[in-house]
C-alpha cells in the first residue's frame, strides 16, 4: 500500500437486525512524506524537479469519502518553502488545510514539519499540488482519488479503473522562467518541450539545432529500456469497459486528450457527475479533472495509441503519447507499438469545436445535487487584460495586477491584521475610464491605469456571487488566449458561455442554463468571450479564485475571496509565522 498507513477512527458500528454486516465508519488516512529534489528525465532529458518521497509523480492519495486524510509533510529543499494545495477539496472548516501560500498559510520553512488535515467529504478524482511560486511546474503534483463508501454504487458501471495525471514539461528550471517573466525585458517561458502522460514523454530531440553527441541528443536516444523511452501503458481486456481518471496538472496548455479508434463517454468533472456524453477527443484544461468510460471493443490483435495534444496555442510541441494494450494477445512477445501515426486533435485554433464541447456539459441531476439559486446577491464583472506595469507585463483584473501578501489573508482576518493587505475593496466592474471594453482591441500599455494590489473581496456568509470572466486582447495585436479559472473552496455552476462582451441586461436571460448547469471548480474562458459562474459564500475563509496557467498568475492574474469572516475557525500556529503578527503593525 506503499508508505501511507490507515488508522481506523470509529470501527464498527452495532450490528444491524437481520445478522446484516456491521458497517465502517470514516477512518483517518495518514501519510508521512518528504519533499525534496530529484534529478530525473520524464522525457529522456534530465532536469532538476521537486518530488515528494522521491517519485514522479509523486505518490497518490487513496481516500474513502468521509475519511479524514492527515499529511505529515517534511520540506527537505535546503532554501525554499514549500505549501501543497489539494485541488478541488472543499476543505470545509479546515481552510487553514487548503495550501495556499500568503493566503491559507506560511510557506513551510526548510526543515520543517506541517501537518495537513482534511476531510475528503465527495466521492470523485482530485489531485494535489504545489501553491508558491511555480512548484507545480517544477514537477510537484500527484493524483487524489476518493471512492464512494461501501455499499454506495456509481451511475455507471465499469470493470477497471486508470489513474493519468496530464502535464506539459519544460527543460528550463522554474527558477529561470520566474526570472524571465518578471524581467525588464520580458522573457516569456515558451512552449513545452514535451507532453507527458503519468510523467512519461519522450522530448524530441530533432527540435533542438544541437551539435550531435551533445548531452541532450544523446539523453534523447536512450535505449529502448530506459524508463523515459517506453510509454505509459493501460492494460485492456477485450470487450471490458474501463474508468479513465484524468487530471491536468498542465503549466501552460490546453490540452486534448484522444485515445486513437475509441470513443470516450463523459461521466464525471470536477469530481461532480455530469449527464453522459459521447466524445471521440477531450479538451482538458489546466486544473480540470473528468472521469470517461471506454470500451475495449477494437480489434484485439494490434494495441491503439493514446495521444494528447495542444489546444488553444499554436503547436510548437510533439504529441504525448501511452499506449492502450489488448490484453492477452499483445503481451507475450513485449510491448507492441502501434503501427500508425499520432493521433491528431482538433486545430489548435478551431475555438468554435472548444466551445461547442464546452457547452455540452450538463448536471446529471437526483443523487446530491443541487440546481443553482434563481438570482444572485452580487455580480462581479473580471476583466482580463495584459498590461505594463513599471516597465513589466503584468496580468490584471479590472486593472489590479495581484501580488502575495506577506501575511496569510486568513491570519488577517483572523487576528484583524488590517495593515497586512490593501483595504481598498477591488472594483466589482472594470475601470469606464479604461475603455476596455473594445475587448478586440490592443491595450495601449503607456496609458493603462493597472497598478498592483492585494485587496480582498468580502462576503456575507451565505451570499450568492455570479462572476462573469471577461476576456480580451493581450499586448499582442488580434491575440486572445485561453484561461483556465479556478476557486479554491468551492464548487460554482457554470451558467454560461458568449462572445464578445457580456450584457448583463440580456445574456443572464439568453444565455444562462438554470435548470441543470454543472458543477465544476476550474472553468475555461474562450478567446474574447465571457463565462459566467455562481457560488454560494457558505464556506468561512479565505479562497483564491486564480487562473491556473501558472505563468498567468505568478504574473497577476488573480484575486481572494473571503467569506464568513467572524465565523472563522480556531487556526493552527503552524500555519503562522511570516509577515504581521500585531494588530497595530
Amino acid at each position: 500500500m506503499g508508505p501511507w498507513t490507515i488508522f481506523l477512527v470509529a470501527v464498527l458500528l452495532a450490528a444491524a437486525l437481520g445478522g446484516e454486516q456491521a458497517a465502517v465508519q470514516a477512518a483517518v488516512v495518514k501519510y508521512d512524506w518528504t519533499v525534496d529534489y530529484l534529478s530525473a528525465a520524464p522525457d529522456c532529458v534530465e532536469r532538476l524537479i521537486i518530488a515528494i518521497n522521491g517519485q514522479f509523480p509523486s505518490p497518490t492519495i487513496q481516500a474513502v469519502q468521509g475519511d479524514t486524510v492527515v499529511v505529515n509533510l517534511k520540506n527537505n529543499l535546503p532554501t525554499e518553502g514549500v505549501t501543497i494545495h489539494w485541488h478541488g477539496i472543499s476543505q470545509k472548516g479546515t481552510p487553514f488545510s487548503d495550501g495556499a501560500a500568503f493566503v491559507s498559510q506560511c510557506p513551510i520553512n526548510p526543515g520543517e514539519i506541517f501537518t495537513y488535515k482534511f476531510v475528503v467529504d465527495k466521492s470523485g478524482t482530485y489531485f494535489y499540488h504545489g501553491h508558491f511560486g511555480m512548484q507545480r511546474a517544477a514537477g510537484l503534483f500527484g493524483s487524489l482519488i476518493v471512492s464512494l463508501p461501501p455499499g454506495e454504487k456509481e451511475p455507471f458501471s465499469y470493470d477497471g479503473e486508470f489513474s493519468l495525471l496530464l502535464s506539459d514539461w519544460y527543460h528550463q528550471s522554474i527558477y529561470l522562467q520566474e526570472l524571465g517573466l518578471s524581467s525588464i525585458p520580458f522573457e516569456f517561458v515558451g512552449e513545452p518541450q514535451s507532453l507527458l502522460i503519468q510523467g512519461r514523454g519522450k522530448y524530441n530531440c530533432s527540435l533542438d539545432l544541437c551539435p550531435v553527441g551533445s548531452p541532450d541528443c544523446l539523453q534523447c536516444n536512450a535505449s529502448a529500456n530506459a524508463a523515459c523511452a517506453a510509454p505509459f501503458v493501460l492494460p485492456v481486456q477485450p470487450g471490458k469497459t474501463y474508468r479513465l481518471r484524468l487530471g491536468s496538472a498542465a503549466i501552460l496548455s490546453s490540452l486534448n486528450f484522444i485515445i486513437e479508434n475509441h470513443n470516450m463517454t463523459v461521466v464525471e468533472a470536477d469530481s461532480h457527475y455530469v449527464e453522459p456524453f459521447v466524445v471521440d477527443n477531450l479538451d482538458i484544461y489546466s486544473g480540470q479533472s473528468y472521469s470517461v468510460l471506454i470500451t475495449a471493443n477494437q480489434e484485439p490483435t494490434r494495441n491503439y495509441w493514446v495521444g494528447l495534444n495542444v489546444r488553444g496555442r499554436l503547436p510548437a510541441t510533439p504529441t504525448g503519447l501511452a499506449v492502450l494494450q489488448y490484453l492477452p494477445s499483445n503481451s507475450s512477445s513485449g510491448l507492441l507499438l502501434p503501427p500508425t501515426p499520432a493521433p491528431q486533435s482538433p486545430v489548435w485554433n478551431d475555438f468554435a469545436v472548444s466551445v461547442a464541447q464546452a457547452e455540452k456539459y450538463a448536471a446529471k441531476t437526483g443523487l446530491a445535487y443541487s440546481a443553482p439559486p434563481a438570482k444572485s446577491h452580487r455580480l462581479l464583472i473580471f476583466l482580463n487584460t495584459q498590461n505594463t506595469i513599471d516597465g513589466h507585463i503584468r496580468w490584471a483584473i479590472n486593472n489590479i495586477s495581484y501580488v502575495p501578501t506577506a501575511t496569510p489573508v486568513l491570519a488577517a482576518f483572523k487576528f484583524k491584521l488590517w495593515k497586512a493587505f490593501d483595504q481598498t475593496p477591488p472594483p466589482d466592474r472594470p475601470p469606464p475610464s479604461d475603455n476596455h471594453l473594445d475587448i478586440y482591441a490592443t491595450p495601449n500599455a503607456n496609458s493603462s491605469h493597472a497598478r498592483y494590489g492585494n485587496g480582498v473581496y468580502v462576503f456575507k456568509l451565505g451570499e450568492v456571487v455570479d462572476v462573469v470572466i471577461q476576456n480580451t486582447n493581450t499586448l499582442n495585436p488580434n491575440n486572445s488566449e485561453i484561461h483556465s479559472w479556478h476557486l479554491h473552496g468551492h464548487s460554482f455552476w457554470v451558467l454560461g458561455y458568449g462572445k464578445g462582451v457580456f450584457d448583463p441586461q440580456t445574456d443572464p436571460a439568453q444565455r444562462y442554463n438554470l435548470v441543470n448547469p454543472p458543477l465544476r471548480n476550474t472553468v475555461a474562458v474562450f478567446p474574447y468571450g465571457w463565462v459566467a459562474i455562481r457560488f454560494i459564500a457558505d464556506n468561512p475563509g479565505a479562497w483564491p479564485f486564480h487562473c491556473h496557467i501558472e505563468p498567468h498568475f505568478f504574473m497577476g492574474m488573480g484575486t481572494v475571496f473571503a467569506e464568513g469572516i467572524h465565523n472563522l475557525p480556531h487556526i493552527p500556529s503552524q500555519t503562522l509565522g511570516c509577515g504581521l503578527t500585531k494588530p497595530n503593525w
